[in-house]
């Protein structure tokens, strides 16, 4: 979204990102907090590389929000426990 606020850290990757959004915030991270906080963040992005590098090929740059939700919708489901048929039918309800 052009209105939201983005936390990086000093990498020069996020070169375009501040094109895209209304604010850009970049800070360095010592060790500690990058090992420790930052975990998990690590783990769901090399397991979303991951993937879509071995589910897609050739993933076009129109299409990979949808392959994002995809991944996501995938990564919270697993919090839906036994609700997890009436969550589907809701999901198929709303689908637009």
């Amino acid at each position: 979204d052009n209105q939201s606020i983005v936390f990086t850290d000093k990498s020069t990757s996020y070169v375009d990102i501040s094109d895209f959004v209304e604010l850009h915030i970049t800070e360095k991270s010592d060790k500690e907090t990058t090992n420790e906080t930052l975990k998990w963040v690590h783990i769901t992005i090399s397991n979303a590389k991951r993937n879509l590098l071995g589910n897609y090929h050739k993933i076009k740059r129109k299409y990979l929000q949808l392959y994002l939700n995809e991944f996501i919708y995938k990564l919270n489901r697993r919090y839906f426990g036994d609700k997890l048929f009436e969550r589907l039918i809701i999901a198929n309800i709303t689908a637009v």
